[in-house]
């Protein structure tokens, strides 16, 4: 009687515990991001994805949105980017400037946090906008697209972004539902070859076309054209229906997404993020040593380190 009473007592001080309803909540809102969309990334990978992490944010969001919440979104559901595909003309020639110029680049010190992986395969980035922070390379270099795209309110951010020949961008989530992405076609090979395949449906990039997708299901993108592709890569606002989770999404979502920042070029911001992945940087290569001596205690390492880490969150919730 006294083990049953013992039991009952230990059941009943995990149900009221906030640590027990926090690890619910995660793998309540982590399963339903997994089984989100047609196509998901391999279990053992979404587990410790940066997406599991913001799943109950990114659910919030998913809610209260006031757009259709499928992979692409219709270009017309946002009047206010008309002036983007009306002027691509504009915007393409000061990116080949900048292209000539060698200006759309990977980040020279590993201090890229939100496109760092990208890198690998060739990509590049040149920032025009990251939320408010003005960058003075951008207004520089290319003053015209710069004035332009700061003429919407709710363009977060805007990149130039480049995809070489040969080039793939493996599967990925984006790790926060705070925004919507844009792509406008401006130097693209106009060929099926060249497309980004968003939850299992494919789009080729045009010339002075626009397609709008939520970058939170699981996309990829491949150009097998012999021609680099450049568009203009930009964050939309999510629109949302509640006032409140909008100012939630302001304050919480745009600060997450915002300490990413990432300079073109020295006097540009760097936020905390990008900072953090620069010495991230340095562990990952000790990780590589160790990974090229011995895989199998360099994968349970890294998975150790993660759910102590995840541990940690749950501790400094309560």
């Amino acid at each position: 009687m006294n083990v049953l009473a013992s039991l009952e007592s230990g059941l009943y001080r995990v149900f009221i515990s906030p640590a027990f309803w926090v690890v619910v909540l995660f793998a309540v809102t982590a399963t339903a991001i997994q089984l989100r969309g047609r196509v998901r990334l391999k279990l053992k990978r979404q587990i410790f994805d940066h997406s599991t992490f913001a799943a109950p944010y990114n659910l919030l969001m998913y809610a209260f949105s006031s757009k259709p919440t499928t992979p692409y979104v219709d270009v017309r559901e946002f009047p206010e980017l008309e002036p983007l595909a009306d002027q691509w003309q504009l915007l393409r020639d000061e990116g080949l400037k900048l292209f000539d110029q060698g200006h759309i680049k990977a980040a020279e010190k590993h201090n890229d946090a939100g496109f760092q992986t990208f890198f690998r395969t060739g990509w590049k980035r040149f920032y025009l906008k990251w939320y408010d922070d003005p960058l003075p390379s951008a207004q520089a270099l290319c003053p015209r697209a710069t004035a332009l795209v700061n003429t919407i309110p709710s363009l977060n951010a805007a990149m130039y972004a480049l995809l070489p020949p040969g080039a793939r961008l493996g599967a990925h989530r984006d790790p926060v539902a705070a925004s919507l992405r844009y792509h406008l076609g401006l130097v693209t090979p106009n060929s099926p070859d060249c497309w980004i395949e968003v939850d299992g449906e494919r789009y080729f990039w045009k010339d002075g076309e626009g397609v709008i997708f939520d970058e939170t299901y699981v996309h990829t993108a491949e150009n097998r054209t012999p021609m680099t592709r450049i568009i203009l890569l930009c964050d939309i606002e999510r629109p949302l229906k509640n006032r409140v989770v909008r100012w939630i999404n302001h304050v919480i979502g745009h600060g997450m997404v915002r300490a990413g920042a990432s300079p073109n070029q020295v006097g540009d911001r760097q936020g905390v993020l990008s900072t953090l992945a620069e010495y991230f940087h340095n562990v990952q290569t000790w990780g590589r040593r160790i990974k090229n001596w011995n895989y199998p205690v360099y994968y349970v390492g890294k998975k150790v380190l993660l759910v102590g880490l995840l541990g940690l969150i749950f501790y400094w919730a309560l």
